[in-house]
């Protein structure tokens, strides 16, 4: 069966539980369907009208068989649905401190970088045994970052933050594709995921030069746009100090407190009059169509050091 595999390598940790949730389905399915067309067959045959005047034995009802058919589905149903939700949680919830690297998608190319500031297009290199969180935008249209191999696949989206993790379990290179139907060039969309060991990953993460950091770069476009001026580290500023503020609730003008993530970064950066925190005046300029995507994600990361430098 090597040469015609019916499913792409098991290389992640979820992988095995997605697999096993499907086969469980399938075979759920497969005996529902025999059963079903065999009683169908069974009757048909079975209870046939032998002759024009033949009047068939009437039942009123069978108390044990109708409470079967409806406690044995119900308890099915309950447990695929356990089955489903522990495999959803577990996709959704990252280990504590995973690799952060940052991905966006753009007609048709992904374009990558990992935290140290190493760039790469179409191609994410990961070390294996290390959980990986991906933070995804999109520059233009719906994409769908999807690593078959992996089981793991999220909607990359225009204007927003979507995150997956995995955590691969085999070297070697697997497919990466886009999932969602995103224009005329959309097959072509497609890359590789090279997982490496963990020597041989910080030897091509260290290997050459990687520029500037996402946090440097960040810090770089924060002193650029002018956004020291008023956030400064103190609560001396015209605008509210970003120290120790990332994931931490704050309160806005109209009394609604919001946690500090990268969405409401990106939100308060392009659209500064939407959240205003409470005490402070509308007065930031709006920098909407005139900082890309990546800067906006190298910004969110320089905020989220201010955070941790902090603690």
């Amino acid at each position: 069966m090597s040469d015609f595999p019916l499913f792409p390598a098991q290389a992640s940790t979820i992988a095995w539980q997605v697999d096993a949730l499907y086969a469980f389905l399938l075979v759920l399915t497969v005996v529902f369907c025999l059963l079903v067309f065999g009683m169908v067959i069974i009757f048909a045959i079975k209870y046939r009208r032998r002759s024009e005047d033949e009047q068939p034995e009437q039942t009123h009802g069978n108390l044990v068989l109708e409470l079967s058919w409806t406690i044995i589905p119900l308890f099915l149903s309950l447990f695929v649905f356990l089955l489903g939700a522990d495999v959803f949680f577990r996709l959704q919830r990252p280990p504590s401190d995973p690799l952060e690297i940052y991905a966006v998608g753009k007609q048709w190319m992904w374009k990558i970088q990992h935290e140290s500031g190493k760039r790469e297009i179409n191609t994410l290199h990961v070390p294996k045994g290390q959980p990986v969180r991906l933070t995804m935008t999109s520059e233009d249209v719906i994409h769908d970052f999807f690593i078959p191999a992996f089981r793991v696949k999220n909607d990359v989206l225009p204007g927003r933050y979507t995150t997956l993790w995995f955590e691969a379990t085999q070297t070697g290179e697997f497919h990466l594709f886009c999932a969602e139907y995103c224009g005329t060039q959309h097959s072509g969309m497609i890359g590789k995921v090279i997982v490496l060991e963990p020597a041989d990953y910080h030897d091509w993460l260290m290997g050459a030069s990687s520029g500037e950091s996402m946090v440097e770069a960040g810090e770089r476009q924060f002193q650029q746009l002018g956004c020291e001026t008023c956030h400064k580290s103190t609560a001396t500023g015209r605008g509210p100090s970003l120290v120790g503020i990332y994931e931490k609730p704050v309160t806005l003008s109209n009394g609604q407190e919001v946690v500090v993530d990268s969405d409401y970064i990106r939100e308060s950066i392009l659209q500064p009059t939407a959240k205003i925190v409470a005490g402070y005046e509308p007065i930031m300029p709006i920098f909407e169509g005139q900082i890309s995507e990546q800067s906006l994600l190298q910004i969110a990361s320089y905020i989220k050091s201010l955070s941790e430098s902090a603690e």
